[in-house]
């Protein structure tokens, strides 16, 4: 009998990580003679746990072939840490259940390190319990930051649309900075890597002074640094504009912005670094600071789509159907560049144990010496990833977006406490 497939989405989402579900169903349908069905988990691995399977083919063709331009999570995603298999035996156990009630034989999934974690712990439970699931990880995080593989899909889309919103933004401030706003200030996502804060920085040349100041987590925050670089780039150039990432840290080594409060993998929640910053400009400085926060507007915007991060995407997903086919698991989908010349790129994949629960930071060649900004070896890089447009169709000037039921399959098993 042939196995059926089992693909879900995990996480913070992407403007592409649809893209990759479109590419993976694409390979199903035209591959159908060695697979059964193709299953999706409704709201990620909690699909497995509690027994909501999407079956695909049940969904209308229509809308499926929305999905390469459609952001967001189209079939649910979640935050969920699956606790160690030896002392808690429980949710693997129920997710082994759920996959031997469904004849499962592939399992597909889509997200960051965490995800991939979750994926290895699963790969090895499956071969404790005897078990034959061909465990495949796809990349997908907005951060860009995952070993081994050159880049993440996701960032490419992201990094175009803060380095736009940055170059708008600064042709704002400055036609208003002689008698209003000095400041301008956008706080975007990046926990430990400055990978998108870094995409702001392509914009500068010789006649686009801004960002003049880029934060990042590699780089410990002076206050007294900061404030001064501030002074100095308003008296220049009468205006000064700063990215911040997230998760930039004081010289004790702690977030300036961190909050009490966790999410479910233990992450300090974070957000509030602009205000927290504006306020030190407005103090010490007494200018007048706009901020803004990118927050889910950043990783949602797939009007403005890298075709570089939407190609990539969709390969990811239609191209591990073919590693699965070839009998292998425990691995993670990757992308390999080369740096020599045009740039190109294709797909390789590398061991789940090599991505798991690990984070890629900027490398310091990426930094310029100062800690305010990139190198031209950084801005190369990120303008490889942001390349070529891919728009999604409009109607009455609106984007047209995929819209799912998500046919369930009937439950076979209790449900699961």
């Amino acid at each position: 009998m042939k196995k059926n497939i089992f693909y879900a989405q995990s996480g913070g989402v992407t403007p592409v990580i649809n893209s990759t579900a479109a590419g993976l169903i694409d390979a199903y349908k035209h591959n159908k003679k060695f697979f059964g069905k193709m299953y999706i988990g409704k709201n990620g691995i909690a699909g497995a746990l509690n027994e909501e399977l999407i079956d695909v083919d049940k969904e209308n063709s229509k809308e499926l072939s929305k999905l390469k331009h459609t952001p967001g999570g189209a079939f649910g995603s979640c935050r969920i840490k699956l606790q160690d298999p030896v002392k808690n035996k429980k949710e693997f156990t129920r997710i082994l259940n759920v996959f031997k009630a469904h004849n499962i034989g592939y399992f597909f999934y889509n997200g960051g390190g965490d995800s991939q974690d979750t994926t290895n712990k699963l790969e090895k439970f499956f071969k404790q319990n005897s078990y034959d699931v061909k465990c495949i990880g796809l990349p997908k995080t907005i951060d860009n930051d995952l070993p081994i593989t050159d880049n993440c899909p996701g960032y490419g889309t992201v990094a175009k649309y803060i380095a736009t919103s940055t170059y708008e933004a600064s042709l704002d401030v400055a036609s208003m900075s002689n008698s209003s706003t000095k400041v301008f200030l956008l706080e975007v996502m990046g926990r430990h890597a400055g990978w998108l804060a870094a995409a702001s920085g392509i914009i500068k040349d010789n006649n686009v002074h801004a960002p003049h100041i880029i934060l990042l987590p590699e780089v410990l925050f002076v206050r007294d640094s900061f404030l001064l670089k501030v002074k100095k780039s308003v008296k220049k150039y009468g205006y000064c504009v700063i990215v911040a990432s997230e998760g930039i840290k004081n010289s004790q080594n702690k977030f300036v912005s961190a909050s009490s409060s966790k999410d479910s993998f233990g992450h300090a929640h974070l957000g509030g670094v602009a205000p927290k910053l504006a306020s030190y400009i407005t103090d010490k400085l007494k200018f007048k600071v706009h901020w803004a926060v990118a927050d889910y507007l950043q990783r949602s915007a797939r009007h403005i789509g890298s075709k570089i991060d939407v190609q990539q995407a969709y390969a990811v997903g239609y191209e591990s159907l073919k590693i699965a086919k070839k009998g292998l698991s425990g691995v993670m989908i990757t992308i390999k560049s080369s740096h020599l010349g045009k740039y190109n790129w294709k797909i390789k994949n590398t061991k789940l144990s090599k991505v798991a629960n690990k984070e890629k930071q900027l490398p310091m060649s990426y930094i310029s010496k100062d800690g305010f900004g990139i190198t031209g070896k950084c801005k190369k890089y990120i303008q490889n990833l942001v390349e070529g447009e891919d728009y999604p169709p409009y109607k009455n000037g609106i984007p047209v977006y995929a819209k799912l039921k998500h046919p369930l399959v009937k439950k076979k098993l209790k449900s699961f406490k």
